[in-house]
């Protein structure tokens, strides 16, 4: 097989280039996560997409064939958030971690999927790990109350190859902004995610009104899903289509900083259990990020036949 026809639309450079329709997309895709293709088409694909940018439709079919290929975790219908974890931090310490574990005690099943793009940042899976929760070994059912890692490579294999081609020419590709919007379970989920630059914000609330998910969507440290410790951004509620502000940035100075640990995974995870032992106050920030994603959740399993 081949995607050559393909890529002789979207090539076209940035004014010239055609967009995929979202059954076109998901048959491109699904060649490329199959591995049917070769690595000069792979490279072609992903450089002639980073240079034309996906549309929401294109990005929908790209989410159809991974969803064709993927190994969905069973929740059995339990309340279910989604942490999508591929960024980490570098300057800040990741709390992913934290987030996750305090909306397991508001009793909700917590699936954190994730997969290491930069062998420089502090991955919520080393700061789970140092809190005695290991990366699942396989897919399986998830409980309320409960904190899965669950690795990409699990879900699907040919959506953690794509990831890795990062390494090789030094770009994103489709797969990066994809795995933001991917929910892994085999029912709905709320979707808690994040961007970092604003033209992401537009482009990943277009996507996910299209799909008509449940979603938090904010600009989260450091391309993390969690909420600026020091800061509390803007988050918005997307829920059967439709956008809600549900929280404003905040603005002005800081009265005062909260006392963070240092950005590596030993010293969150020691600073993580304190929050979680009642040592430390949670952060401001995340505490209301956490009343958002309780509140949607709640609202979801209402409207959810």
């Amino acid at each position: 097989m081949s995607i050559a026809h393909y890529i002789k639309d979207i090539g076209r450079g940035k004014e010239g280039a055609r967009h995929l329709s979202r059954a076109h997309a998901a048959d491109l895709f699904g060649q490329v996560l199959d591995g049917a293709v070769t690595d000069l088409e792979v490279g072609a694909f992903c450089i002639a997409m980073r240079i034309k940018g996906e549309t929401p439709q294109e990005m929908a079919g790209f989410l159809d064939a991974t969803r064709a290929r993927l190994c969905t975790i069973p929740t059995h219908g339990c309340p279910t958030v989604v942490l999508p974890s591929y960024n980490g931090a570098r300057k800040l310490p990741v709390l992913t971690a934290l987030l996750a574990l305090l909306l397991a005690r508001q009793g909700l099943a917590v699936v954190v999927h994730g997969h290491a793009t930069e062998a420089t940042r502090v991955s919520t899976q080393n700061v789970l790990l140092a809190l005695g929760i290991q990366a699942q070994a396989a897919i399986v059912s998830i409980t309320v109350g409960e904190v899965q890692f669950v690795p990409t490579a699990l879900l699907c294999p040919g959506l953690a190859r794509l990831l890795a081609v990062r390494q090789v020419v030094g770009l994103r590709n489709p797969a990066h902004s994809l795995v933001k919007l991917l929910n892994p379970c085999d029912g709905p989920a709320t979707l808690v995610t994040s961007y970092t630059h604003p033209e992401y914000a537009t482009a990943m609330t277009n996507t996910l009104t299209l799909l008509g998910a449940t979603a938090l969507l904010l600009r989260g440290t450091e391309g993390e899903p969690v909420a600026d410790a020091r800061r509390t951004p803007a988050m918005d509620a997307l829920q059967l289509g439709s956008v809600t502000r549900v929280q404003e940035a905040q603005t002005g100075s800081l009265a005062q900083l909260p006392n963070l640990p240092a950005p590596d995974a030993a010293a969150t995870a020691q600073w993580i259990a304190r929050v979680m032992n009642g040592e430390i106050p949670v952060p401001e920030p995340i505490a209301q990020q956490v009343a958002h994603i309780v509140r949607l959740s709640a609202q979801k399993m209402r409207t959810t036949p």
